[in-house]
C-alpha cells in the first residue's frame, strides 16, 4: 500500500477521506514538476520588490489544478498564481493551493519549500497537505482524525518553558514598512528561547511545529494559501494557532501564531 492509501485509511470511513486522496496526489504531482525543474536555469518574474514567480510556480499549479478537477471535479479553486493579491474568504467548499511556498528559497536553490493544497469548508480547513518535495516529506491532516509525516502519526511537542523552545517566523514582503514591528518582536522572543529560525516557508515551519522539530512560529502579512493546510497540521497535531493577541485564527487573517499548546499564552504575552 503506497503512503497515500495507507493516510488515507486513517480516515476511516471519514467522507473527508475522497478529499484528502485527491489532496495528496495533486500535492506529489506539483512537487515532482517542482523537484525536476530545481537544478534547471530558472525564468523569474516580480510580482512585488522581492516578491518572485517562476516556471516552476506557474508548472506545479498548473499540474494540481488539473489533478483536483480529475479527481474531485465541480469544486472552488483559490490558487496563488491566478487568485489576485486580495481573495475574499470563500463560501462552502474550496481547494486552497499553493503550488510553491517558498518560491524565494526555490529561486536560489535553497531546498526548503513545499506544495500546499487545503480542503476549506466555509473558510474552515477539513483536509491539508504540505508535500516538502527535496526531503520527499508528505504531511497531511483530515480534519478529527489527526496528522500524520509519510505513514507516521505525528505531534506538538511538549515543552513547557520557552528557553527550552525552538521557534521560526518569516517577514513580509513589505519589510520596509514594518521593520520596526519585526524588530519589537525579535527583541521581545529572542532573549526568551533557545533559538529562532526563518526558513522562508511558512507551509514548512508550520508543519514543522506539527510534527515536534518547532516548538512555535509566528509571522504577519500571510495569505490563504499559505497558511491553511498547516494550520490544520498543527490543530490536528495537538497543538494551537490563534493571531498574535490569542484569538480564533483564520487563514484571512493578517498574522498568525502556531504553537504546542503548553507555550502558546507564553507566546502571546511576548508578541503582545
Amino acid at each position: 500500500m503506497n503512503r497515500i492509501e495507507t493516510i488515507t485509511s486513517q480516515c476511516g470511513d471519514s467522507e473527508l477521506a475522497p478529499f484528502l486522496r485527491a489532496a495528496g496526489r495533486a500535492a506529489l504531482t506539483g512537487g515532482s514538476i517542482i523537484r525536476q525543474l530545481y537544478d534547471k536555469p530558472h525564468t523569474i518574474e516580480m510580482k512585488g520588490a522581492i516578491n518572485l514567480v517562476t516556471e516552476a510556480d506557474l508548472a506545479s499549479e498548473t499540474a494540481i489544478v488539473a489533478s483536483l478537477n480529475e479527481d474531485m471535479p465541480g469544486l472552488a479553486i483559490m490558487a496563488e498564481e491566478s487568485a489576485g493579491d486580495a481573495p475574499e474568504e470563500p463560501r462552502g467548499r474550496t481547494w486552497i493551493i499553493d503550488p510553491l511556498d517558498g518560491t524565494t528559497n526555490f529561486a536560489h536553490g535553497f531546498p526548503f519549500f513545499a506544495v500546499s493544497i487545503a480542503l476549506v469548508d466555509d473558510a474552515l480547513p477539513q483536509v491539508g497537505v504540505v508535500y516538502c518535495p527535496m526531503q520527499d516529506e508528505l504531511f497531511c491532516a483530515c480534519r478529527g482524525k489527526g496528522a500524520w509525516l509519510n505513514s507516521g502519526r505525528i505531534s506538538v511537542t511538549t515543552t513547557r518553558f520557552p528557553v527550552e523552545a525552538l521557534v521560526a517566523t518569516g517577514f513580509p514582503y513589505d519589510i520596509h514598512a514594518r521593520l520596526d514591528t519585526v524588530l519589537q518582536q525579535l527583541r521581545s522572543v529572542l532573549p526568551k528561547v533557545r533559538d529562532i529560525r526563518r526558513a522562508g516557508a511558512a507551509a514548512v515551519d508550520l508543519a514543522y511545529v506539527a510534527c515536534g522539530r518547532l516548538d512555535g512560529f509566528w509571522e504577519m502579512d500571510l495569505k490563504p494559501w499559505d497558511t491553511a493546510a498547516g494550520w490544520l497540521l498543527v490543530e490536528e497535531a495537538g497543538g494551537r494557532v490563534t493571531d498574535f493577541a490569542g484569538n480564533p485564527y483564520s487563514a484571512f487573517l493578517p498574522e498568525i501564531l502556531a504553537s504546542n499548546s503548553a507555550l502558546h499564552d507564553r507566546f502571546v504575552d511576548m508578541l503582545t
